[in-house]
């Protein structure tokens, strides 16, 4: 999961120049999930689904999973413009695509804005097309809303988050928030919870210890 200033420039990919991708999904049929009992793009019956950018997704998956009242998770790519990428060309900055994490959850049990609470405070949404040592347009911020609900709570909390940010003196958060409907391209097997497959895998969670209620 390293990137390199060398290897991958941190900008978006001029439209034109990315890599065409494929008809056919990486993970057609999915696959089973390996914490809950699901197929890992599953929406269970009851819940909402949220699309959530915060760097490694090994990790932020992680976090998700983890978090009571998250009924499946799944990894993979968002917010680029190649049609089914795969890891390797999503890493090679020719995609435009986010690393995200695909999270179903019972509203009943826990709600969108705790689902944003984690996201802003286990990374550093200041930092642009990177995340520490992880360099690249994969690793940026990003929040994929699905509803007017969910749209009018990310802006109410990138308000809030963009004020506790200033005020511990980081600079200008620089975490997208995208209304339109974007395709979210699952990823590849071995990535579907990599950690739980990999307890010792690198995947650093970049909190900056900044909170906001």
């Amino acid at each position: 999961m390293f990137g390199s200033w060398g290897m991958i420039q941190p900008r978006m990919v001029d439209p034109r120049l990315a890599l065409p991708g494929r008809e056919q999904p990486i993970l057609p049929d999915g696959a089973p999930h390996d914490i809950f009992d699901t197929n890992v793009l599953d929406t269970p019956e009851g819940s909402e689904v949220a699309y959530l950018a915060l760097g490694c997704f090994w990790g932020a998956e992680k976090l998700y999973w983890n978090t009571p009242g998250v009924t499946n998770t799944a990894v993979g790519y968002m917010g680029g413009f190649t049609q089914n990428p795969t890891y390797e060309e999503t890493c090679s900055g020719r995609t435009g695509h986010t690393e995200v994490v695909r999270v179903t959850y019972d509203p009943a049990q826990v709600s969108y804005d705790e689902l944003l609470r984690i996201f802003f405070e286990n990374h550093d949404p200041t930092q642009g097309m990177r995340q520490g040592n992880d360099i690249g347009t994969q690793y940026r911020s990003a929040i994929f809303t699905t509803s007017p609900e969910q749209k009018d709570a990310a802006a109410a909390a990138l308000q809030r988050y963009g004020q506790a940010f200033d005020e511990a003196g980081y600079g200008a958060v620089t975490t997208e928030v995208v209304d339109e409907p974007t395709p979210f391209y699952a990823a590849e097997r071995y990535h579907q919870q990599y950690l739980d497959k990999n307890p010792a895998g690198y995947c650093p969670i970049h909190a900056t210890g900044v909170t906001c209620g």
